[in-house]
């Protein structure tokens, strides 16, 4: 206890600089899991979460009351999830070795920085600009296709449409932390490719992706810890909630919210937050150990 005093003092200034990053981060994503008490709570307004009767594993059974309807969301967000990170992973790394390997450079930050545009649009309003799009009397792609596709009752139709509008949304951020890997790499490494005869395409083969691989690898494990959750503004708002789209749409998130607003049973939504973080937590543990296996240096610890 001693050394760790000294050692905090000795380094008292780079403790002052983290200290604010700290508290944001303990007050904001530590403090509210004390929250998670609710999930084994019936838990009433009046009385508070800390004076509210205790429940078990009531709010648990009331999330897998509908077996059909549980299986079908939970089905639905890891199909999500799979095909989110699978597609947006590809088109991050070919967008950013593309924008790294343009020749006129201004022109490629100016293309970056368009494409980083769409991550700022909230989806309520992304919503109306993909109603423009596929609403069945007035919209662009049944007018100018000849088409009567009714997308907003035909539920699989959106597997495709929900994909294109995370894709369009999420890949031009996405691609920023790939191209900060490009651009640590050596340039006396390509030059000596070059020398011994290899062109662009085995460049990209041999130097580029192999110096991606780290960060990629990363980036996947961290994005197995939400593999239950999903992005509930595209999947409750793009698809205006519609009933009939349930079946290719509903994720668990957009089944919480949907569950709030008809009984504002907060327990129950404790419950699947809890649900959501073991299952993250076990998967991302599962992962590393994989990785740690496979590739030591890539893994997260």
């Amino acid at each position: 206890m001693k050394g760790f005093f000294q050692n905090t003092w000795k380094h008292r200034a780079h403790v002052i600089m983290a200290l604010p990053v700290f508290l944001i981060l303990f007050f904001i994503m530590y403090v509210p899991m004390a929250g998670l008490v609710m999930a084994f709570k019936n838990y009433d307004f009046s009385k508070g979460i800390w004076a509210s009767p205790w429940n078990g594993i009531e709010n648990f059974k009331f999330l897998i009351a509908s077996k059909s309807t549980f299986l079908s969301m939970t089905k639905n967000t890891i199909m999500y999830y799979i095909i989110f990170t699978a597609v947006g992973t590809f088109l991050n790394v070919v967008l950013a070795i593309a924008i790294d390997q343009f020749v006129f450079k201004k022109v490629a930050k100016t293309m970056q920085t368009i494409m980083i545009i769409p991550v700022f649009i909230s989806y309520a309003a992304v919503q109306f600009i993909v109603y423009a799009f596929i609403s069945t009397d007035t919209g662009i792609l049944n007018n100018t296709l000849g088409m009567s596709a009714r997308f907003y009752s035909t539920a699989s139709y959106w597997p495709l449409i929900l994909t294109i509008v995370k894709m369009w949304n999420s890949v031009g951020y996405g691609s920023v932390l790939y191209m900060s890997v490009l651009a640590g790499i050596d340039t006396e490494l390509y030059e000596a490719a070059q020398i011994d005869g290899a062109n662009k395409w085995k460049q990209i083969w041999h130097i580029t992706l192999p110096s991606l691989i780290p960060m990629i690898t990363v980036m996947l494990l961290l994005s197995v810890g939400n593999v239950m959750r999903s992005d509930t503004g595209l999947f409750y708002q793009v698809t205006r909630n519609s009933g009939t789209l349930y079946s290719t749409t509903q994720v668990i998130d957009s089944y919480v919210l949907n569950a709030i607003f008809k009984n504002s049973n907060f327990g129950f939504t404790a419950a699947t937050s809890f649900f959501q973080s073991i299952v993250g937590l076990l998967l991302m543990l599962f992962a590393n150990g994989m990785v740690r296996k496979i590739a030591p240096e890539n893994a997260l610890f």
